[in-house]
Formats: C-alpha cells, structure tokens, sequence
C-alpha cells in the first residue's frame, strides 16, 4: 500500500505536538470567550492557528466552545473528533519531564496530552496533510471538530450539536486500534450520606481516574497507619502526615489499578467504626467490579462493570462520593441506578445523578466499519478484531462514528497518568493508517 506520510509531514508533527503541549489545557475558571478557562481557549486556539497554517478553511466558536477544520468539497461531511483539554497533571514533582514542555527520549514523546488526545489528533491532521501534499481531492468535506471540555461534561461538543450541521460518518481518533465499533454507557455521579466530627477528608481527584495518591493528617493518624499496615497497603509518612499510594490508571479500566482513596477509607473505618465510611470499609472495599455493591454486571458483549470511587470528601454535615460507572452495553440503565440506590441506602446514603452518556453502537457489518477494519489489517498485518471498550469517546456523539486508534496493540496505556508518553514510531504509524483510511472513505 502507497506511504503518503514523508520524514517532513512526521517532523512537523512532533513540532505541532509540543506547541500544543505546553498549554496546561485541563478545565479551570470560566473566563470571557473560554467557558472552560482561559488554558483550554489558549490550547484551541494553537490548534487552529496550525491548522490554520496546513491550508485548512477554519471556524472557532466566538464563545469558545470549540472549533473545527476542514477540507474538501461536497454534502457529506468525514469528521475527525478530538479535544483539546486534558486531565491535570497532579503533582509535576513526580513527572520525570516537564509534563508541559514535550521531551523527546530515545524516541519516546513524553508531555501530557501526547496520548490523549492532543498527540492523535495531531496525527490524524497531518495525515490528511500529507495526502493534500500528494494531490489527492476529497469527495467529501474532511472536518476536523475539536471539542473543549471531553475530560469533564461534553459541553462544548453539545454546543457544536447545537449550531452546527450534523456529520455524515467519521472516526474519533481517542482509543486504541483497530475500531471500537460499542462503548459502554458512562455514569458519573455521588453518593451522599452523613458527615462526621471525628474527622474530614478533601480530595480532588477527576472522575475518570484511578487516585494513585489519598493525604490524611487528622486524629489517630498512629492507629490509621497501624491499619494500613495490618490491610498491608502502602503508604508514606511526611511532615504533612499520610500518603497513601496506588497505580493510577483511566476509569475504565479500574480493576487494573490501586486506589489509594478506597485504601485511605478502608483504614479509617477500621479506625473510626462508627464514623461514615462503613459503605466502604464493609461493602465496597478495592472492589472495582461493583461486584460487592451490586452484584454480578455483565454482558458478554462488553464485560463487566466497573466502578472508580475517586473523591471522598468528609466534614461535620455530609460524606460526598464521586462515582465513576462504565455500564455494558445491553445493561438495563435504570433498574441499574435502582438497585445501586437500594443498595447504599442501607448506609444511610442516597445516590445523586450527574451525568449519564448513553452507550454507543455501530454494527460490525456496516460499510464504515468493515472499510476501516480492511485498511488497518493491509496497512499493519495485524489481524486484531474490532473491540468494545469502557471508553468514552466523542464517537458516541455523532452519527455513524466509531472510535479509531490512535494507540497500537500492545502499547501501554498512560492516558491521565504520570509520565505520560508515546512511542514516536507509534505515531508515525497511526498517521499512516489515518491517511489511508481517508483516502479510501473519502478521497475522489
């Protein structure tokens, strides 16, 4: 199969990468013109300055909400969708590089955002240059839609439902080869219950990550780390007290991580017994199945739920939890909620809804798919199946969507996680699949 991607349109990727990297673009303070802090606005606007500057017709949302590129000509629209937000970057004390200053290691690109999702959309858009480049025209409108806010509520990409004409068919560039033709459904929410005079407790942790840190230094801190030892879980000691310590990893994959916030709960009910974390301490536990909280969830289409407990804040008036749920697909959502608000109710808690993405599902036999599926195996070999995830991704938005690459089989995952990085290689691979499955969906 023809390469389009040449040394120059790899080059100035990794360039156009580490522009965008040194935005610190997770969400903060509302601001005029950036509803999602004046970092994402900065980040947004340096992705359409470059897109911008590789010949594309640009729009930026004056509200700034998002923006979109494209190319090409015709009714139907290919989109793109990526984001341009990240996750924080916690303690920068624990990256061995500046997570906003991308370095390059042996051939290793390390920066937050290089994995998720500012290096794939990268990608994909030189891609696309690179067939510009070569002559090829498009019979359909390429349109690269970035979105603002993914890694919080989605509200950007709702905006641009709203006032923009809806896609034809597309790709979203923020998973892992090859497609990921179903997504589980996504539930955030809290449980709130009774708070507590005999200690308190303020994290802040995202939704859609395993904490590998939990801080705690308030009273009994000597019987709290006897717990900890007797639990056998790890822990650090300091002048500002505890640090409980885990394995970081994203929301869905939550069985596969530590989480120090349970591991901190844990030993502050054995401390405390009658304090408010007893719904942890004897039910939940490390359990990120749910299994101990709901019972058996699963499909075989999807697996089995998961569930991240990454916030626990406690004060004299309330406990607050922030939930994290990835529902299978054929799960019945409601009687789901039903069952969890039954179950914790017996805590003295009550479930408090969030936000709820419903699940995503595009057939295995349908054209986008199979036409995807059959440029991945020419250009890579690799007879890997399409695949469903615990994922969330802007595909489940837009019509006919599918998330696609940008991560190998077989590379390790560290999307919102210290030292995030990627294999240069890596990337100029994924451009070479991304600039043939274009071409052949929507090149004349």
């Amino acid at each position: 199969m023809q390469t389009y991607i040449k040394t120059s349109h790899q080059k100035e990727a990794v360039e156009a990468l580490k522009r965008l990297v040194k935005h610190p673009s997770s969400n903060t303070e509302s601001a005029p013109g950036a509803p999602f802090g004046q970092p994402i606005r900065d980040a947004l606007d340096e992705m359409m300055r470059i897109c911008d500057e590789l010949g594309f017709k640009t729009y930026t949302d004056p509200e700034g909400h998002y923006g979109y590129a494209e190319v090409g000509e015709g009714e139907e629209i290919f989109g793109v969708l990526g984001h341009v937000d990240v996750v924080p970057a916690g303690d920068i004390a624990d990256w061995s590089h500046d997570p906003f200053d991308l370095a390059v290691e042996n051939g290793v690109m390390y920066g937050r955002g290089v994995q998720d999702d500012k290096g794939p959309s990268i990608a994909a858009l030189y891609a696309v240059k690179a067939l510009m480049d070569a002559g090829v025209t498009f019979k359909e409108r390429i349109r690269f839609i970035f979105g603002t806010d993914e890694e919080t509520l989605w509200r950007g990409i709702a905006v641009y439902q709203e006032k923009e004409a809806p896609i034809t068919h597309g790709i979203a560039p923020d998973s892992e080869f090859p497609v990921t033709y179903a997504e589980k459904g996504l539930q955030q929410s809290y449980f709130v219950g009774p708070g507590s005079t005999q200690f308190s407790l303020t994290m802040t942790n995202a939704f859609n990550a395993v904490p590998a840190k939990a801080q705690y230094n308030g009273p009994k801190i000597d019987e709290v780390k006897s717990a900890l030892d007797d639990f056998g879980f790890d822990y650090e000691t300091d002048e500002n007290g505890i640090t409980v310590t885990g394995k970081s990893v994203h929301a869905m994959l939550a069985p596969q991580g530590t989480n120090a916030v349970l591991r901190l709960a844990m030993a502050l009910d054995k401390v405390f017994p009658d304090g408010p974390l007893g719904i942890i301490g004897r039910c939940f536990k490390e359990d990120a199945t749910g299994t101990n909280l709901v019972g058996d969830v699963s499909d075989e289409a999807s697996g089995h739920l998961t569930i991240n407990i990454s916030n626990i804040e406690v004060n004299a008036e309330e406990t607050r939890m922030q939930v994290d749920m990835r529902i299978p697909v054929t799960v019945d959502h409601d009687e789901l909620i039903e069952q969890m608000t039954a179950k914790v109710a017996e805590f003295g808690y009550r479930y408090e809804d969030f936000d709820y993405l419903a699940p995503l599902y595009v057939p295995r036999d349908s054209e986008l798919v199979e036409k995807l599926m059959a440029v991945y195996h020419d250009v890579t070999g690799d007879e890997t199946e399409p695949q469903v995830s615990g994922g969330a991704t802007y595909a489940r938005t837009m019509n006919q969507c599918v998330a696609f690459g940008a991560m190998l089989p077989g590379v390790p995952d560290y999307m919102h996680q210290v030292d995030e990085q990627w294999e240069m290689e890596k990337m100029f691979t994924a451009m070479d699949i991304y600039a043939a499955a274009i071409k052949a969906i929507a090149a004349k």
